[in-house]
Formats: structure tokens, sequence, C-alpha cells
């Protein structure tokens, strides 16, 4: 699986942890993996067999919602931004 770009990285960075160079926000590390879990699905959509990235999906998914959790305790309003921002709920 090919890493994200350099580029895009710190355009999610800009974009969610206030400045490019802030990359340990919560915020910006939740979108950094949601763009992740985005590709790879789209990349398992084709393979379907292919498991270990299924796994690796998986953990990818887990993590994320343990960052929500954290968020959701510490910083309610900016979960519900930020989901609505990332559009991971309905």
């Amino acid at each position: 699986m090919p890493t994200l770009v350099a580029d895009k990285k710190t355009k999610i960075f800009a974009e969610f942890g206030g400045k490019e160079t802030n990359t340990g926000s919560i915020e910006a590390q939740i979108a950094l993996l949601t763009e992740r879990i985005a590709h790879i699905s789209k990349h398992l959509q084709q393979n379907k067999k292919d498991f270990s990235s299924n796994r690796g999906l998986l953990q990818l998914v887990g993590e994320r919602k343990s960052l929500l959790t954290y968020l959701s305790k510490h910083n309610l309003q900016g979960y519900r931004g930020l989901i609505e921002k990332l559009g991971l709920r309905k």
C-alpha cells in the first residue's frame, strides 16, 4: 500500500490541526486515519481476497474509534464538529 503523499498530509494537518506542523492534534490524527481508511476500503473493493489489508483496515478503524472516544470525553463540541466535517455519522 502506498503511503499518502506528503503534500496531502500537510493539507490535512493544516485543515484539521490548525497549522501544518501540528501533527499531534487528535483531530488531525483522526482525519489522517479517515483518509487512510478510505484509501484501503477502495483497494479492498477491487481486491476482495486481500486479507492482510483487511486486517490492517480493521486495526485502523479500531484506532480511530479509540481516538474518537477520547475526543468525545475531553472535547464534546470538537468531537461533534469533527464528525460533521468528516461525515462519519449519519
